[in-house]
């Protein structure tokens, strides 16, 4: 595994690279980076150049500039792929992750071959909006009330994040020291970029990559698995289901790997 650090306007963004074949960008969600992706890169690096990154202001990548747009996340992993070679690349974006790899395909059609979009909390697919909008603001409401921990603690509960459904010999990630400093960032900054994003699944449509939506088999009951079946059906796909959860990929790598091979194994760019 090789660990870099690429300047972009506004931040120095820290990534690796690992394993051989086709490029397969991983973007994760919530106040996650590497240390969360990476079993997941692990599993999928016998396929695939697995690379991974976190986002500017958070863990290892610096920033004077955070991040007020999803264009701007988009923007920095434009600049990422970009550094890595011309040819188009493979992404799979979680949560918030999702909603940035759909804007980098968007803007960048040319450097995304296929996208997995898993669970893309785009609440202005809803047909009522304000189920997911009232959702984030009272997460920002604790977080300005009571802190950042209140309000980690409330967005899992919301999302029924389980760590005990994972894969047996998962070891436990503990905490790192940027844990709140990360939450922050997300707080402050991701979640009303979340709100305020405009998801245009038209765009997407007339993109040439293939685009995936996809959902945790486990998940049927929140809100972001209904924001996937939207964007399946406004894109006329199917939904694909995914092991776990809302956060599936950090509890069941092995099975989530296999499951990216599955889906983007048969893709071919036309």
């Amino acid at each position: 595994m090789k660990e870099s650090t690429l300047s972009v306007p506004g931040a120095r963004l820290r990534h690796t690279v690992r394993g051989d074949g086709p490029v397969l960008l991983l973007i994760a969600g919530g106040h996650h980076g590497i240390d969360a992706t990476e079993p997941l890169a692990r599993h999928l690096a016998d396929r695939y150049t697995v690379v991974t990154y976190d986002r500017r202001g958070l863990s290892g990548s610096t920033t004077d500039a955070p991040a007020r747009t999803l264009a701007t996340h988009a923007e920095d992993a434009s600049r990422l792929l970009r550094s890595l070679g011309p040819e188009p690349a493979l992404v799979y974006g979680t949560s918030l992750g999702a909603l940035i790899a759909l804007e980098l395909t968007a803007c960048h059609p040319e450097q995304v071959a296929a996208v997995v979009a898993h669970e893309p909390p785009a609440a202005r697919l809803l047909p009522d909006p304000g189920q997911g909008i009232g959702r984030l603001l009272a997460v920002e409401e604790t977080f300005q009330t009571h802190g950042a921990d209140a309000a980690m603690r409330a967005f899992a509960a919301d999302l029924d994040i389980d760590p005990a459904d994972s894969e047996p010999d998962l070891p436990p990630r503990a905490p790192g020291p940027d844990r709140v400093r990360n939450a922050e960032v997300l707080l402050t900054y991701d979640l009303p970029a979340i709100r305020a994003h405009v998801l245009d699944p038209a765009a997407l449509v007339c993109s040439p990559a293939r685009i995936v939506a996809a959902a945790g088999e486990k998940s049927g009951h929140l809100w972001t698995h209904t924001c996937a079946e939207l964007l399946a059906g406004a894109l006329g796909t199917r939904l694909e289901t995914f092991p776990g959860g809302h956060n599936g990929y950090a509890f069941r790598p092995r099975a989530t790997a296999d499951r990216i091979h599955a889906v983007l194994g048969v893709t071919r760019r036309t």
